[in-house]
């Protein structure tokens, strides 16, 4: 069984579930260890960008395998997240699209939306999330490869 290093950040509309999460993760034996980027209360007003940006950027250097990120609809925090080179980040409130943002597209960072799911949902789609993992000989991998070689320079549109 694989086992994750995690990071979670979140703004102060997802505080409450990334803590509910946080809790869960704590006991899974799928996750070695989980480093929390805040926000730490739910008072903090901290903008999503800073975070999204702070635990992207820890998972594109190696501090992190994948990365939860909450905000109020995940949207804002997946597009912080991707503006990371090497991330790929995707928002998802469904067990197939989460399943298909690791399987087809190797993302390492969920983003959900505290306002669109709840707790009980949420963890459902962490629990599968932390079950999945890229198959690097998968017909998906040429089409990620392509994506990886723009974000390095290689290749233009």
């Amino acid at each position: 069984m694989k086992q994750w290093l995690l990071a979670l950040g979140c703004d102060e509309a997802g505080f409450a579930l990334k803590e509910y999460l946080r809790d869960k993760l704590a006991s899974d034996p799928r996750v070695a260890g989980v480093s929390d980027s805040g926000v730490l209360d739910g008072q903090d007003s901290t903008a999503y960008p800073e975070i999204g940006l702070k635990v992207a950027t820890d998972v594109a250097a190696g501090d992190a395998q994948r990365a939860l990120l909450i905000c109020g609809t995940g949207i804002g925090m997946a597009i912080s997240a991707n503006k990371v080179k090497g991330i790929r980040a995707t928002t998802a409130h469904d067990v197939y699209s989460v399943e298909r943002s690791v399987l087809s597209n190797n993302c390492q960072v969920l983003t959900l939306g505290a306002r669109v799911v709840a707790p009980e949902l949420a963890w459902a789609l962490v629990d599968r999330w932390l079950d999945l993992e890229f198959d690097d000989s998968s017909p998906s991998a040429a089409k990620v490869q392509i994506i990886t070689d723009y974000d390095e320079g290689e290749i233009s549109p």
